[in-house]
């Protein structure tokens, strides 16, 4: 009965039908191809005590390295400093770490003088930074972040014995509203793919806000002299030319996450959101594809979907496909979201996957626009 009732459908439903079971094992095959071996990925636990520099780039950034400087000043490590840029400042920070050099030993201050002239963005604010670094291995993150505990840096470093770059997650504190669960998951479907694309060998990013890689590395990749003229680029660009000679590892224990405090109002996040795409033109072609094509199937495999429900076909033919997409959501993301510290979302997460991929999608028609108008 089932059978026959597919051979009566109209042609072109069952075209419709037949390009979403195509999607679909599409989907399928990314979950196993990528996915899984971030499922049953182990953490890699070895300690290592050899000396970190950790690297803060703040620009009036008071109230932030008020807040959360203390909680990388007082890690459980023996041999590490925190090295923060003051990247011209014109509110308190420079009377703030003055302040805090005075109590914490571990602290250096480094100061952009005001008539300096150079590269907006915090390029030459990191470069600087790391040529200050008096030890091998840094760890990179931002001021508006903080970690709870005081494992952060030897999760991180214990990386350092196998690795030469090291990617951390960088989440989002949780709060009320659906705006920041939105931004939490969309944090989370970053992560699950640089993650898992870095296991394959195909590193393209990480977090400004959460990394890690040897100093040398960078003298010798000339620092960010490949894309100088691109203002960010400095967790991205620069990760993927450095991954082709170097090795790459990934660090997904909670000790080892930093938290950032998310933005409140959806113009904030959409605007940062756009800033964001500014450098995914220059991704490799076979990065491009393989992220927009995973993210296309998506995108009309639910528009294919939503549109044989408005048709209003029976749900023993479209039934299926949405039972099969549900257990792989699921199945994908009760071990990762476990991982990342994020299991509140998980319930709602094929929600939340819909409206990611619509928000995404009008985040790509803006740019599409936005260089089309530049000509």
């Amino acid at each position: 009965m089932f059978f026959s009732y597919y051979s009566n459908l109209e042609y072109h439903i069952l075209i419709f039908l037949c390009i979403c079971w195509f999607f679909l094992i599409v989907q399928i095959i990314y979950n196993i191809y990528f996915f899984r071996k971030l499922i049953v990925f182990k953490e890699h636990k070895s300690s290592n005590k050899s000396g970190i520099s950790v690297i803060i780039c703040a620009k009036n950034e008071y109230d932030n390295l008020k807040k959360n400087l203390k909680t990388f000043l007082t890690q459980d490590f023996i041999n590490y400093e925190v090295i923060v840029v003051n990247d011209q400042s014109n509110d308190n920070t420079k009377d703030l770490l003055n302040e805090y050099e005075k109590t914490f030993f571990r602290l250096k201050v480094v100061n952009i003088d005001e008539n300096v002239n150079h590269v907006i963005g915090k390029k030459f604010a990191l470069t600087l930074g790391i040529k200050s670094a008096k030890y091998e291995n840094l760890l990179l993150t931002d001021a508006d972040c903080y970690v709870e505990g005081n494992k952060w840096i030897s999760s991180m470093a214990s990386n350092f014995n196998k690795y030469d770059v090291v990617l951390g997650y960088g989440a989002y504190q949780k709060e009320k509203g659906l705006l920041n669960k939105f931004i939490r998951f969309d944090t989370y479907i970053i992560a699950m793919q640089y993650f898992s694309y870095a296991l394959k060998s195909l590193t393209y990013m990480g977090v400004g806000r959460n990394l890690a890689y040897k100093k040398s590395i960078f003298f010798k990749n000339k620092g960010f002299a490949n894309h100088l003229h691109v203002s960010s680029g400095d967790d991205d660009l620069f990760i993927r030319e450095v991954s082709k000679k170097y090795k790459v590892g990934i660090e997904l224990s909670e000790k080892s996450h930093t938290i950032s405090i998310p933005k409140r109002k959806w113009k904030d996040w959409y605007a940062q959101k756009r800033r964001h795409l500014t450098t995914s033109p220059l991704y490799d072609n076979k990065i491009k594809f393989f992220l927009s094509f995973y993210s296309i199937s998506q995108f009309l495999f639910f528009s294919l979907l939503f549109y044989l429900f408005y048709l209003q076909v029976s749900y023993f033919i479209w039934g299926p496909l949405v039972t099969l997409k549900l257990f792989l959501i699921y199945l994908i993301n009760y071990p990762l979201m476990k991982k990342l510290n994020c299991s509140d979302l998980f319930l709602l997460s094929p929600l939340y996957e819909v409206f990611n991929l619509v928000f995404q999608g009008s985040l790509f028609i803006f740019s599409i626009n936005n260089n089309h108008n530049r000509w």
